[in-house]
């Protein structure tokens, strides 16, 4: 009896004892607050017929959350670099500055940190690897336009993983001789894979450190600025899910620890130009990259923290603005974002110099469904009407938007069609809105409640710390007992 009862307390503790953090999880939706993740999951329940529901993301199923304000050290209204650098150092800093402090002195990024423990290290996005938010974790400039000078420096970093678009500009100089910065990444140890399929034709285990980035489309255009959107996507395309099944093992294999940054950077794009369908589609884009890591938890809970936040919300995103009704199932007649909108537009006045009503109306049915699928009132079409006469004479300017320039037609079209799905914007630039925090995992409880996005980093290393260095009792152990 005595015998039995001790292999039952062995048994029990093998199975309660918890190991360390091993694999962290920081997941970054760029200009994502809590509409864009309502919206998204109102939007999915209204496609299943479920108007008053919401088919929940896999974040807001983690069982701790709260909030983070978000202004930096030099404006009410943050900007990505400043917020980027918040949320890998703990440090608020001025707008525009990357990865260092508001004097100018030199930052410690969490991933630089561990990268000093051993930790294997990846940083992956869905715009280029030296935007904003990427470079914050490893590069220290005081202006975030030094693109090149970021590029260096992500070589230098020698981090483990790299995955997204690209550089934004390649090409620089050193020493006033040209230099590409992925000949410099090569020279620094790291193979380049342009696309999965490249991907798939390496050797895994010759590669050291690795950039995974967007292969040029066959009309050799480069893609080092941007994936394409969700809502845009072709087959073949990268996606931010892909990246981050290719940097888990890659890092597993490599490291006894990783800790990954994973951006959803192209929300924060759409909701620069107001697009709510676009956003929607970026927010379930960067969903399905945390199924994945979601399922490596569930192989490694003990030892697993995914944290999910934002930097920033973009927008001011409203989900209503009239009466007490939404209609987001409305936003399924959008076909493509508002970027391929305004570059239709752009050609047919480019093909035809003085193109009819006719040929107008045609693209707002195909990629918006007005007329056919979305009822389109006579005040509605007059509104219209008057942008597209405008246009003719030459009287229509496009709208700038952070990242793009928008056809008045094609703005004019997202805007009416927002407009019927009741959802309202604020600006076209980033609000003062608190994000969203959602953590599982261990030590996620540190997470919960109210928090200044300064407060993100210094939980996230008493997670990783104050976690017990103990082990799980061997089987094998418990049999020799027996």
């Amino acid at each position: 009896m005595k015998k039995i009862f001790l292999q039952v307390l062995l048994l029990s503790v093998a199975l309660v004892v918890q190991a360390e953090v091993k694999y962290v999880f920081y997941f970054i939706g760029d200009g994502m607050g809590d509409n864009q993740v309502l919206g998204a999951e109102m939007y999915r329940a209204a496609l299943q017929g479920e108007p008053l529901g919401r088919v929940q993301t896999r974040m807001t199923t983690f069982p701790y959350s709260g909030h983070a304000s978000t202004y930096s050290k030099s404006n009410g209204i943050t900007d990505s670099a400043a917020a980027g650098t918040c949320l890998a150092t703990g440090t608020k800093t001025k707008n525009g500055m990357l990865g260092l402090d508001a004097d100018s002195a030199r930052l410690t990024t969490i991933a630089e940190e561990l990268k000093a423990q051993g930790w294997g290290i990846g940083i992956m996005t869905t715009v280029a690897i030296d935007h904003a938010t990427p470079a914050a974790f490893y590069a220290h400039v005081p202006k975030r336009s030094q693109y090149y000078e970021i590029g260096e420096q992500l070589n230098e970093s020698h981090f483990d993983f790299f995955g997204g678009a690209g550089f934004h500009y390649p090409e620089g100089k050193h020493d006033d001789k040209p230099v590409n910065l992925y000949r410099l990444a090569e020279q620094s140890g790291y193979t380049i894979a342009h696309g999965m399929e490249e991907m798939k034709s390496f050797q895994d285990s010759a590669i050291s450190k690795l950039i995974l980035v967007q292969k040029d489309d066959d009309q050799g255009a480069k893609h080092g600025d941007n994936l394409p959107y969700a809502i845009d996507r072709k087959t073949g395309d990268l996606t931010l899910a892909q990246i981050v099944s290719t940097a888990i093992p890659f890092l597993e294999a490599r490291h006894e620890r990783f800790f990954m940054m994973v951006e959803g950077g192209m929300i924060d794009y759409a909701c620069h130009g107001d697009d709510a369908a676009t956003a929607i589609g970026e927010v379930w884009d960067m969903n399905e990259a945390l199924e994945v890591a979601y399922a490596f938890y569930e192989q490694h809970p003990q030892e697993t923290l995914i944290i999910v936040t934002a930097d920033h919300e973009t927008g001011g995103m409203a989900l209503g603005n009239s009466d007490y009704t939404l209609h987001l199932d409305m936003l399924q007649n959008q076909k493509c974002s508002a970027w391929i909108i305004s570059d239709l537009f752009k050609q047919l006045f480019k093909d035809k110099k003085k193109p009819s009503w006719q040929d107008v109306l045609q693209i707002y049915r195909e990629q918006l469904g007005f007329w056919d699928t979305v009822e389109i009132t006579a005040d509605e079409e007059k509104e219209l009407k008057a942008v597209f006469k405008d246009a003719r004479c030459g009287k229509a300017k496009d709208v700038k938007t952070m990242y793009k320039t928008i056809d008045k037609l094609g703005e004019a079209g997202i805007e009416l069609l927002n407009r019927k799905a009741h959802v309202g914007w604020t600006t076209r630039a980033h609000s003062a809105h608190a994000v969203p925090i959602f953590a599982i995992g261990r030590g996620a409880r540190v997470f919960e409640g109210w928090h200044d996005n300064s407060e993100i980093v210094p939980l996230m290393r008493k997670a990783i710390q104050d976690s017990p260095k103990m082990k799980v009792l061997p089987k094998k152990f418990i049999q020799k007992i027996n």
